[in-house]
């Protein structure tokens, strides 16, 4: 059996554990054998509401989360030793969170499609482009709805719900309401100047774009099954991912899905097309970063030379 006290970090008073510090039993066990996880599940079965993926234990005076999976003897504990605890707050899974964040888009778009007199005060007749990248959109959407629901496979389980409005607001607002707005309104019509004797009413230029758009999508999709087989339904576990794409940048994932907004911003040249396309690109290349420098200090010298997001370039 293993003893282990949990107090609040810094001291504080925790509304949803009154009483710390609390010392936990671990019956069956030795530090060799007995996790992090073993603990946050004693702890939340002494305070149900504080479960455990609203727990993050460290070590009395250190910052750094320890890890669930790891022994109290790997983590340098020893029987009756101290560890702190901080709330997280009320979490929500990742894949819900990702369902919020899409449907918003699908809500949105249709919308203003077909209910054009509500949002410019009177109908619009719509142009092949309008057409186009409306399908595009949606299919888009729908793409990422069913990764979620059937591809991803997620190293965290949760989130701090609050983090639900900040990652939806890029979604909902930028790719919602800014760009549905501006593509579906009178300027982009088949009547406006814009678009009428011009290349945007070409369906060559709409089928040439349309293609490479389909490229960067299927191509996003394939680059997201093969990170899903490199993880074992249920594990974290992480492999140096090769094929289609992998072999020049560490996330072609996010060269795909950059390729295929940048194609709908060439497509309609909207100011809200290029700024949700530009917002996302930033925050993807810093993901990107992110992956490449862990890729290279988990597997040394194992990982193989590549960029972190455009093949030759970045």
């Amino acid at each position: 059996m293993v003893k282990i006290t949990v107090t609040a970090v810094g001291g504080r008073r925790l509304p949803l554990a009154p009483g710390l510090p609390v010392t936990l039993e671990i019956a069956g066990k030795t530090t060799e054998v007995a996790t992090v996880g073993d603990v946050k599940a004693a702890f939340a079965v002494k305070y149900p509401q504080f479960y455990a993926s609203r727990q993050k234990l460290t070590l009395k005076g250190d910052k750094k989360a320890l890890k669930d999976e790891a022994t109290l003897a790997s983590a340098g504990l020893t029987d009756g030793t101290e560890l702190e605890i901080k709330d997280l707050g009320p979490q929500i899974s990742w894949k819900t969170v990702f369902l919020i964040e899409y449907v918003g888009p699908l809500i949105i778009h249709p919308l203003m499609y077909y209910l054009p007199r509500v949002f410019y005060g009177g109908p619009v007749q719509h142009s092949l482009l309008q057409r186009y990248v409306f399908l595009m959109v949606i299919l888009h959407f729908l793409k990422r709805e069913y990764e979620t629901l059937f591809v991803h496979r997620f190293s965290h389980g949760t989130m701090p719900f609050n983090f639900v409005f900040r990652n939806s607001a890029h979604y909902h607002i930028l790719g919602g309401l800014l760009l549905a707005y501006s593509v579906y309104s009178p300027t982009y019509s088949a009547t406006s100047p814009y678009i009428q004797g011009t290349v945007r009413d070409d369906p060559r230029f709409l089928w040439a774009y349309t293609a490479v758009w389909l490229f960067a999508e299927l191509s996003n999709l394939k680059t997201h099954a093969i990170l899903r087989d490199l993880r074992p339904a249920g594990t974290t576990k992480r492999a140096i991912p090769y094929g289609y794409g992998f072999d020049f940048v560490s996330c072609p994932n996010y060269t795909f899905e950059i390729l295929g907004w940048t194609v709908i911003s060439l497509m309609t040249g909207s100011y809200s097309a290029w700024f949700f396309n530009i917002a996302g690109a930033l925050t993807m290349i810093n993901w990107a970063f992110k992956k490449h420098r862990n890729y290279k200090k988990e597997f040394g010298k194992e990982y193989p030379k590549r960029k972190a997001i455009f093949p030759f370039i970045l």
